[in-house]
């Protein structure tokens, strides 16, 4: 049993503490590490950031984006990466930012929702925008006003800085076939869709992601959810012999964010100000495009490792939906910001249903 746990806890530990992953494009070049900075620039921003710069797509994302301001500016602006919970815990950044404690960091909006609910709109909202629609509610609808406003409530500049494609439906010890299947099941989800399983019968067990392969290994939890495909690959779930489920219902998409401080943010040049908004808009489309490709690659390398990858039946994607509904609608009764979000966000989408409609070819 010893010897499982340490295999298990290896893992994981051996993913999340990798720093010298290559971005593709550069195979042939060696990856470089969060403070190789080359020479010393004009202005050197220290970030910390929540995702492990090893891991693919949001991490990677997290080197692409300072490269690109690095070169942008010639090597006038750099921006330091520090590794996850270094400075401050991951789901505190926000607070840290604004204390003084962190001059930036590179997180993900839904931590913003504890302090204010309209930050669930860009980070998991069930049966939600998908990222395409994400994107082009961000930067060609009022997404960006909405996002920048909310923060400047917090006394922080928020700029869009990636979107993340869907999660994986998650893993489970057991098969799930109807509604039923759901009651008495120990499950890790999050704050929406955890609410969501509750009403069908789940328990929720709340989890930090570390812990959740271990827990899930030695059968303390029945299943849940992790994350994108590529990343639950490269954390080793594979290894556990467990059914994978799709679609992720619960999240199809995530903005993610870079923050500083309001008045940190204003002190900076305005070259350096239009050059880290315009590398965090190169970041979004490099995302875009690498994440449909990454995430076949991920599929394929898990069924090859024998894991069996199963859709949701129509039952239960029913009932998801159905019960998602329901408690985003309660969200949005107690929270008028979170409300008008949302409302927007359909009212933009709905402009350009016909179309979509229309050009998709059968």
């Amino acid at each position: 049993m010893r010897r499982k746990k340490w295999i298990a806890l290896t893992i994981v530990a051996a993913a999340l503490a990798a720093t010298s992953i290559a971005v593709a494009g550069d195979k042939d070049k060696p990856a470089a590490k969060p403070a190789d900075l080359g020479p010393a620039p004009g202005r050197l921003i220290v970030m910390q950031t929540a995702f492990n710069p090893a891991l693919p797509g949001s991490g990677e994302g997290v080197r692409v984006f300072t490269r690109t301001v690095k070169h942008m500016s010639g090597g006038a602006l750099a921006i330091k990466i520090i590794e996850p919970g270094r400075m401050a815990p991951t789901a505190d950044m926000l607070d840290a930012v604004v204390a003084g404690d962190l001059e930036a960091a590179f997180t993900w909006s839904g931590y913003a929702a504890a302090k204010a609910p309209v930050f669930g709109a860009f980070a998991t909202v069930p049966f939600g925008l998908g990222p395409e629609d994400m994107t082009s509610w961000m930067l060609e609808g009022d997404g960006s006003r909405i996002h920048r406003e909310a923060y400047e409530k917090l006394g922080v500049t928020g700029i869009p800085c990636g979107i993340q494609g869907g999660k994986g439906g998650g893993w489970f010890r057991s098969d799930l076939n109807t509604v039923e299947d759901f009651k008495g099941q120990r499950l890790r989800f999050g704050r929406y869709a955890g609410e969501i399983v509750s009403r069908m019968g789940a328990t929720l067990v709340p989890l930090p992601p570390g812990e959740f392969f271990y827990q899930l290994q030695q059968g303390k939890v029945d299943g849940g959810e992790m994350s994108t495909p590529a990343i639950d690959a490269a954390l080793g779930f594979d290894k556990l012999g467990l059914p994978y489920y799709v679609p992720g219902w619960q999240q199809p998409s995530a903005v993610l964010d870079f923050l500083m401080r309001h008045d940190k943010w204003n002190a900076l040049p305005a070259t350096m100000r239009a050059q880290i908004e315009t590398a965090c808009r190169a970041n979004i489309a490099w995302m875009l495009s690498r994440s449909p490709h990454m995430q076949g690659l991920a599929l394929e390398k898990l069924k090859a490792s024998g894991v069996v990858i199963k859709q949701w039946s129509p039952e239960i994607m029913k009932a998801f939906r159905t019960n998602a509904d329901i408690v985003i609608k309660e969200l949005a009764d107690h929270d008028p910001d979170l409300a008008a979000a949302l409302a927007n966000q359909r009212a933009f989408i709905s402009q350009s249903v016909s179309w979509r409609t229309l050009s998709r070819l059968p």
